[in-house]
């Protein structure tokens, strides 16, 4: 196995019966990056992101990644637990997974109220989910992601079902995020604004068989801010990537 950092994806092959969603798919992520997977839907991105995070099997190919032990999955629904508060849905990690049982209740609450508060939810640790909106169940699903100091952060289409003034907040904060913790975030989504708003790198999937039709390193600002979204600098990169869609 190599010992390099980040992620390295080798020749992988992923068969669901007899259908190839992924044949020799290489890709290499560094440590620290934004990158995001972008295609139309059944490419194999979400597969990508599930093999990553073992939760899923490769049918034959490598998978290195020097962070599978310490990593956040954040799915397109928030999967919060409807009888638990916010405080106890972020701290859910801690319930579950023995290496965390023996972090004590004092560390646990600081971590969790911390965590809150890098996502905007401060105040809502005693709410129950079926009394947030869709972006605060989303920040919670971010911040139960986030609580563990994760060094990697998979995100499958989390921001979906938002409505568009909720997405652009969460874009932002997210980005923030990224470059305040110093993680490694893969991004899955089906919109290229999106995926050129935040990323630093976009990989571009084709219809089947998970063919990268374009790998695009984005040369834009590092701060990102609403009026990028509509400037002809970030545009211009649109254009290039929805060309390569129709490949």
């Amino acid at each position: 196995m190599r010992e390099s950092s980040g992620i390295q994806l080798t020749n992988l092959k992923k068969s669901f019966g007899t259908k190839d969603v992924l044949k020799s798919f290489n890709l290499q992520i560094a440590e620290s990056s934004f990158l995001s997977l972008v295609g139309p839907s059944g490419c194999g991105k979400s597969t990508v992101l599930r093999l990553i995070a073992g939760l899923e099997n490769p049918t034959s190919g490598e998978v290195h990644n020097s962070q599978a032990n310490h990593f956040g999955y954040v799915f397109q629904d928030a999967n919060l637990l409807p009888w638990k508060t916010v405080f106890e849905n972020v701290a859910l990690p801690f319930e579950i997974s023995p290496e965390l049982k023996a972090i004590s209740k004092s560390e646990i609450k600081s971590r969790v109220l911390s965590t809150l508060k890098k996502v905007n939810l401060e105040g809502s640790e005693d709410l129950f989910p079926h009394q947030l909106s869709g972006g605060m169940k989303m920040r919670a699903s971010i911040a139960r992601a986030l609580v563990t100091n994760p060094k990697l952060l998979l995100m499958d289409e989390p921001f979906a079902a938002l409505d568009e003034f909720t997405r652009f907040q969460m874009q932002k904060q997210l980005r923030d995020l990224w470059m305040s913790e110093g993680i490694t975030v893969l991004f899955v989504t089906h919109s290229l604004s999106e995926a050129v708003f935040m990323s630093e790198r976009v990989v571009l999937l084709g219809k089947s068989g998970g063919n990268i039709v374009l790998d695009q390193k984005l040369d834009l600002p590092k701060q990102r801010n609403d009026e990028l979204r509509t400037s002809k600098e970030l545009n211009d990169v649109i254009k290039v990537l929805s060309e390569g869609l129709k490949q």
